[in-house]
């Protein structure tokens, strides 16, 4: 396959479904150049599923358009398009062997007996199945099922693979080892991948860019680290890993970014709205904020006291309940110590100006 990253291209220019008088996707645009990893994300019923559908072919767009390659697909039935899709149920034929089963698309092209072999060989080797071309489904494990409906999918050369929440019906260890291989197989064969999923660490994961979605429209779209580290929204910084989101007065600072009013206490940020007035919230990122002991001197900082100390392994999450009311959470690493603040113990939080992200409300 081929990696120039020329085709495959996908544009959605103001789509709207509606069922009856639900609107499930309202007026999104969204661009994924070709070769990307694009992700779409959010809660169920948000409507990444259906935009997924209206590429695919499988619903029809109320309006809009869908540009493959700069040709508008919107009305073309899905067989006439040149994308192909994997869900999350794999759809084998269970009584067909996995080599049949990956060559099964080919029964529609002129391909010979030998480059129908000489594909599916290609095909196996990709997703490292080479041994199992006479097993049936039944004899497979659900992440070597996986790779078959990836070969399937593959073998017909699509421009673009559209994958529905493909490693939903796995656990959560196959899971983490699929991701990885998912994405270097879409590098290796440089086609446009399309994925929905719920799971916002897949999303942050595999992806090279991400649409959040929320209520049928994109919250924010772009590359998972300027999408966790720079939510435009109180939803997104609430759905993607894990915030803190604190509860301020926001007003002018004696110099850049803006002065936070929470309880007694004042800190400094200079990150997000930073003009905003009034009730916002201050977003800050757990892995931001240190535990330090009750009464330490200094800016951005605020009196607390530990409600719990959480162990999660290779690491401890400390809840600390504010002054004001809000609730923060901070992580250590466990380095086999034990945690210098245990439950019950009056500390002081410290936000760094630079990790505060100022959200406006609504």
């Amino acid at each position: 396959m081929e990696n120039g990253h020329t085709e495959g291209e996908v544009r959605l220019e103001s789509l709207v479904k509606r069922f009856g008088d639900a609107v499930a996707v309202d007026d999104i645009d969204l661009h994924m150049p070709p070769g990307e990893f694009f992700t779409m994300v959010g809660p169920s019923g948000c409507g990444k599923t259906t935009t997924l559908r209206m590429i695919a072919g499988f619903e029809r767009p109320t309006s809009g358009r869908i540009l493959l390659d700069g040709v508008d697909v919107a009305q073309t039935p899905p067989h006439r398009r040149n994308v192909n899709t994997v869900f999350q149920s794999y759809a084998l034929f269970p009584h067909l062997t996995v080599a049949d089963n990956v060559a099964f698309g080919l029964k529609y092209k002129k391909a010979t007996s030998d480059e129908r072999r000489r594909l599916v060989a290609e095909m196996l080797a990709l997703v490292r199945l080479t041994g199992f071309e006479k097993r049936k489904p039944g004899q497979l494990s659900g992440g070597q099922q996986q790779r078959v409906a990836l070969a399937r999918a593959l073998i017909l050369r699509p421009r673009v693979l559209l994958l529905d929440e493909p490693l939903g019906a796995l656990d959560a260890r196959l899971r983490k080892d699929l991701q990885v291989e998912l994405k270097a197989l879409q590098t290796e064969v440089g086609v446009t991948f399309v994925f929905v999923t719920h799971d916002q660490e897949e999303a942050l994961t595999m992806s090279d860019r991400i649409a959040v979605m929320n209520e049928g429209r994109v919250e924010q779209a772009g590359t998972p680290q300027t999408v966790y580290e720079e939510p435009a929204t109180l939803f997104v910084a609430d759905f993607l890993g894990v915030s803190n989101l604190v509860s301020a007065d926001a007003g002018p600072a004696d110099g850049s970014g803006c002065s936070l009013r929470v309880g007694e206490s004042t800190l400094r940020a200079v990150q997000g709205a930073i003009n905003s007035r009034g009730d916002v919230k201050a977003m800050i990122r757990p892995e931001r904020v240190s535990i330090e002991p009750h009464g330490t001197p200094g800016a951005n900082r605020l009196p607390g006291m530990v409600e719990h100390v959480v162990f999660l392994g290779s690491f401890r999450e400390l809840h600390v309940r504010l002054v004001g009311g809000d609730l923060v959470k901070a992580v250590a690493p466990n380095d086999g110590t034990e945690p210098p603040f245990a439950q019950g113990s009056p500390v002081t939080v410290h936000m760094p100006p630079d990790a505060i992200r100022v959200l406006a409300p609504g």
